[in-house]
């Protein structure tokens, strides 16, 4: 009886690690308007914006969208990307270290 109580715990707990890796990644050039304003920092004008460009053509990686996205430079990019904000499913080079610096 306790194999099988363990046994579905273990199943619920991988299940649910997988499901929050796969919410936590929002590619720029899949999500929807939602995702977008989800990110924190990513507010309604950005969202319009990355939409509008991506309309356009689909954004090849993060120099792309910091160039053509009016307020998003390298340190918002960094900031979105460490929130699991990815571009061609790529993470913002240094993500990590700024999402460390906005911890502290």
């Amino acid at each position: 009886m306790r194999r099988v109580g363990a046994r579905r715990a273990c199943l619920l707990a991988c299940a649910l690690l997988w499901c929050s890796a796969a919410l936590a990644q929002v590619d720029i050039n899949s999500a929807s308007e939602a995702q977008l304003d989800s990110i924190r920092g990513v507010g309604p004008a950005t969202t319009r914006r990355i939409l509008a460009e991506r309309e356009r053509q689909p954004f090849k990686d993060w120099a792309d969208l910091v160039a053509r996205v009016r307020g998003i430079g390298r340190t918002n990019a960094a900031n979105f990307s460490a929130q699991g904000f990815t571009v061609n499913g790529q993470p913002y080079p240094g993500a990590r270290e700024a999402g460390h610096a906005a911890e502290k």
